[in-house]
């Protein structure tokens, strides 16, 4: 099996292959020539040998060819139910119009990696269905020579064979074989990445790092503050930036003991001083028995091999529980946003929907994200972010809301219809006020119905009646209906 070393990061991880070829300097000759112009030769050819030598290792270093991606498709992702109740955390819709996992997707185009696989396990159906019609080589994002594959949870024959996914690592290593199969040898590299995080990073900056340094593993961190410091596994360095231990969700005394000198890693003194900690979610598999990269490999990794950090210094964020997928969403239509959508150069690919412009009528829309194809009448929108085919109607006030849309439309013929029947059709009904709360997909609220849970409940599962609440947040099931007049 090809010998791979690990690169670990906090919004991804990459695992960097052995053996990986630097340009020799080109040969020069020098022949025949006096002693003054043989030394003015031998200054300049040394000059131009090093610069051609330099120029080659910075290609090589900055090749993507041989790197793949791994991206993870999650657990069963309960601290994002009832999000994940019918699909995976990658597929869980974000931002109005994209998908978790064109995150990763789109940060491996952007940075020239075109060969993917993504592995998955739980409610893998609506991502599988996604990742057909937005990343396919015949009709979505052109993908050249390389591939998009998902990988799906499988059992084998044997009694290893019998078993699931038991963790991160796990997964990688029961799909190992793939780097013995013909396509894979000329890959070095392997990125292994998080299917449901927030941010934009060029990997090949991360890889370009880990070449040069020549380290066994390098993983990327974020650098934090006390406050979210407890929340991470964080990791102690040296001065040359080596990892030389770790700790899993450090608090009190050790976490104090976290403490780092994050100007090594290029911070400056006045934001060093602001966050002394480095949190990394790491991977690697060389240990056979260990099911998972952050807790039990990255930490083993750290004692025995040369393990570097490399900063990522930007926005990112782990869309782990109902509160981050609340938070990130709203935070999309914050002025400035900390996170945006929107970079030309760098842009977050997803399906082609060809979905019409979106109709407003005669309504207040402020800090909000209005998507494809939604129809507004009337309405008042203020800090929400309303996903595509949404339908709201007359005097209907959101405020602090994530409606994901819809997946298809109901004609006029059809809600009419629905509407003589005293139905619900998909969208949100006249005269509905609606605050704090996550519209999942097709959800149908009728008129005059109040969402603000004004008691301040923190949890209630509500199944029968069409939400739930977490962490005081309302979320309306995806094909749920709240009948007319309903106060949650």
């Amino acid at each position: 099996m090809m010998n791979l070393r690990v690169a670990t990061a906090a919004p991804g991880v990459r695992v960097l292959g052995g053996g990986v070829a630097r340009v020799p300097p080109r040969p020069w000759a020098l022949r025949g020539r006096r002693r003054l112009s043989v030394r003015m030769s031998v200054a300049t050819t040394e000059a131009a040998t090093a610069v051609g030598a330099s120029e080659d290792q910075e290609l090589e270093a900055r090749n993507s060819k041989t790197v793949v991606a791994v991206i993870l498709g999650g657990g069963a992702g309960t601290r994002l139910f009832p999000l994940t109740k019918r699909r995976a955390k990658p597929a869980v819709p974000i931002g109005g119009a994209y998908r978790l996992i064109d995150v990763p997707m789109s940060n491996c185009i952007n940075s020239g990696i075109n060969k993917v696989y993504i592995l998955t396990q739980f409610n893998s159906t609506s991502l599988n269905r996604h990742l057909s019609r937005a990343y396919d080589f015949s009709n979505g994002v052109a993908f050249g020579d390389g591939f998009v594959e998902v990988l799906a949870a499988t059992q084998r024959p044997g009694t290893e064979g019998k078993r699931w996914f038991q963790g991160t690592a796990d997964a990688v290593r029961q799909f190992d074989w793939l780097f013995d199969d013909a396509r894979a040898k000329d890959i070095e590299d392997v990125l292994i990445l998080s299917g449901d995080h927030l941010y934009r990073m060029d990997y090949m900056d991360f890889v370009q790092s880990h070449r040069q340094r020549g380290a066994g593993i390098s993983i990327c961190c974020l650098p934090i503050d006390d406050s979210r410091a407890s929340d991470f596994g964080l990791m102690k360095i040296d001065d040359t930036g080596r990892v030389i231990s770790f700790s899993e969700k450090p608090k009190g005394d050790d976490l104090k003991a976290m403490q780092v000198d994050t100007t090594v890693l290029g911070l400056s003194k006045e934001e060093a001083e602001q966050k002394p900690y480095i949190a990394s979610m790491g991977v690697r598999w060389r240990f056979p028995t260990a099911n998972d990269f952050g807790s039990e490999i990255i930490p083993a990794s750290a004692k025995e091999i040369n393990v570097k950090a490399y900063l990522f210094n930007d926005y990112w964020e782990d869309i782990g529980t109902i509160k981050s997928f609340f938070e990130a969403n709203l935070a999309l239509a914050e002025q400035p946003p900390r996170f945006s959508f929107y970079d030309a150069d760098k842009p977050m690919y997803t399906s082609r929907r060809n979905l019409p412009p979106s109709l407003v009528n005669n309504s207040k829309i402020t800090d909000s994200i209005i998507s494809h194809g939604c129809f507004l009448d009337n309405c008042r929108i203020e800090h929400s972010v309303v996903g595509v085919r949404s339908r709201i109607g007359s005097n209907v006030h959101l405020k602090d809301t994530v409606m994901l849309g819809a997946d298809y439309y109901e004609t006029d013929a059809e809600r009419g219809e629905l509407l003589a029947e005293g139905k619900v059709p998909i969208g949100i009904g006249e005269n509905t006020t609606i605050q704090k709360c996550i519209i999942d997909k097709n959800a149908r609220i009728g008129k005059n119905v109040t969402i603000s849970n004004s008691e301040g409940v923190e949890e209630a599962d509500r199944i029968s009646e069409g939400f739930y609440i977490r962490s005081g947040i309302t979320i309306v099931l995806k094909n749920s209906i709240i009948a007319n007049g309903l106060v949650i």
